[in-house]
C-alpha cells in the first residue's frame, strides 16, 4: 500500500472587518502565488479583507466552513485534489467563487456553463479587478445563488446532456438542464435559447451564439451560423445542398454546406 506524507498548511486569522468590508479567503497551493494575490488585493482590490488563507483541499474545508467567508479564490488545481473536491466539501455553504487555473480545457467548460469568473495564470490586475468588480455588485445586490454546487455536479457529471448550465438574462439568470434545451438560435448580441417543452416559452440570453459554440460539445451541435441544435432531438433529415434538419418540434433548421459533413458523419458513426 502506498503511504502518503502530508505536510498541511493550514493558516487562518480572525480580522476586525468594517461592514463594507467582503471576507475573502484564498484556497492556493503555491506560496509564491498566495503571496502575489495577497499582495495585488491590497494594492488593487480595497473592498476586500483576506481572513483565510490554506494550500490543500483538507484544510480549506475546515477553513471555509469555520470562517464562512463571502468570497474565495479558489486554485483549480492542487496536489492530493482539485477545486471541485472543495466545492464538493463546501456544498453547504454559500459564497461568491474567483477560480484561478492555467490550463484545463475541461475545467474551463464546467466553470463557463456555470457562469462562474476564472482568472488564468499568471493574473491579469485588470481581470482581477473586473472579477472583483462584479461579485462585489452580486453581493450589494443579493444576487448570490449556489453556484458552487452546480459547478461540482457538472465537473462530476461527465454527460454533457445531464449537466447544467446557468443563462444570463436581462432580468437576472436561469439555471437549466442541458437535455431540456432543443437548440440555440443566434439574435444579434444575444442568443434564444428554446426547450424541448413546448409548455416552456424561449428565453433570450445574454451570450453570443459564439460563446455556446465553444462550451458546449456532444450533442450540442452547431448546424449553421445562426442555429445549434441538440441532437437527441433531431427527427429526421432532408436532403438538399445542405439539407433540412426536422427536430421533435417540428421546427425545420437549415443546415449549411459548411456543417453538413460533421452533422452526416455523428449519425453514421
Amino acid at each position: 500500500m502506498i503511504r502518503y506524507s502530508v505536510i498541511p498548511l493550514f493558516r487562518y486569522s480572525v480580522i476586525q472587518l468594517h461592514m463594507e468590508k467582503i471576507r475573502t479567503a484564498i484556497v492556493e497551493d503555491e506560496f509564491s502565488a498566495r503571496e502575489a494575490l495577497k499582495n495585488y488585493i491590497s494594492k488593487y482590490c480595497p473592498q476586500l479583507e483576506i481572513v483565510a488563507e490554506a494550500s490543500n483541499c483538507t484544510d480549506a474545508i475546515r477553513v471555509l466552513h469555520v470562517l464562512k467567508p463571502q468570497l474565495v479564490f479558489l486554485d483549480v488545481e492542487m496536489p492530493f485534489g482539485n477545486a471541485f473536491d472543495v466545492l464538493e466539501g463546501c456544498r453547504d455553504l454559500y459564497f461568491e467563487t474567483i477560480f484561478a487555473t492555467a490550463f484545463s480545457e475541461y475545467s474551463l467548460r464546467a466553470l463557463n456553463q456555470s457562469a462562474a469568473y476564472y482568472l488564468l495564470k499568471p493574473i491579469s490586475i485588470e481581470e482581477l479587478i473586473q472579477a472583483v468588480n462584479k461579485v462585489q455588485q452580486h453581493i450589494i445586490h443579493n444576487e448570490i445563488f449556489n453556484r458552487n454546487r452546480i459547478l461540482a455536479e457538472n465537473f462530476r457529471e461527465p454527460r454533457t446532456e445531464r449537466q447544467r448550465v446557468v443563462l444570463p438574462t436581462l432580468a437576472g439568470f436561469e439555471v437549466e438542464q442541458l437535455d431540456d434545451i432543443l437548440r440555440f438560435q443566434g439574435n444579434g448580441n444575444f442568443t434564444d435559447v428554446y426547450f424541448r417543452r413546448k409548455a416552456k416559452p424561449k428565453k433570450m440570453v445574454c451570450r453570443l451564439l459564439k460563446y455556446f459554440d465553444e462550451l458546449l460539445s456532444y450533442p450540442f451541435l452547431r448546424v449553421h451560423k445562426s442555429h445549434i441544435i441538440n441532437l437527441n432531438a433531431v427527427k429526421s433529415y432532408l436532403k438538399g445542398s445542405g439539407g433540412l434538419i426536422i427536430l421533435e418540434d417540428e421546427t425545420e433548421i437549415e443546415v449549411s454546406t459548411f456543417y453538413k459533413e460533421n452533422f452526416l458523419s455523428l449519425f453514421k458513426n
